[in-house]
């Protein structure tokens, strides 16, 4: 069921893209990435994928950017949306999920908890899809 999945990993940061790309397609999902805000908005329109893990800040068209425009948009509302960032103030934070994030997950992090919290979501992905 997970090879049905899309994760979009959006990051600036070559070395936490091919470690999260690694990470999700060895968890059996089907993976894209992205390098900047601008060319996730791209692939969010092509692919629609399933769960976003987003940074916050990129050059272009920052995370804050993007998840507004996935929250906000009918066609991509279900969509969910994790920000990975270096961003752990409150305020930030708090900001996040104005935004419309599901989760906020403050770098560095645990590789084993972010996959347990995308393998989470994608249990409400696939259920949600089924009812």
């Amino acid at each position: 069921m997970k090879e049905l999945i899309k994760v979009l990993i959006v990051d600036d940061e070559p070395s936490i893209l091919m470690s999260l790309e690694f990470l999700m397609k060895k968890e059996g999902y089907q993976v894209f990435i992205a390098r900047d805000g601008s060319e996730a908005m791209d692939i969010i329109e092509k692919e629609v994928p399933s769960i976003i893990l987003l940074d916050i800040m990129m050059p272009n068209v920052d995370g804050y950017e993007v998840c507004y425009h996935v929250k906000n948009s009918l066609r991509f509302e279900h969509i969910k949306v994790i920000f990975l960032s270096a961003k752990n103030k409150e305020m930030d934070m708090e900001k996040g999920y104005s935004v419309g994030a599901d989760l906020y997950v403050t770098k560095p992090f645990s590789t084993r908890t972010l996959v347990a919290k995308v393998n989470a979501l994608a249990i409400n992905v696939v259920s949600g899809s089924a009812s």
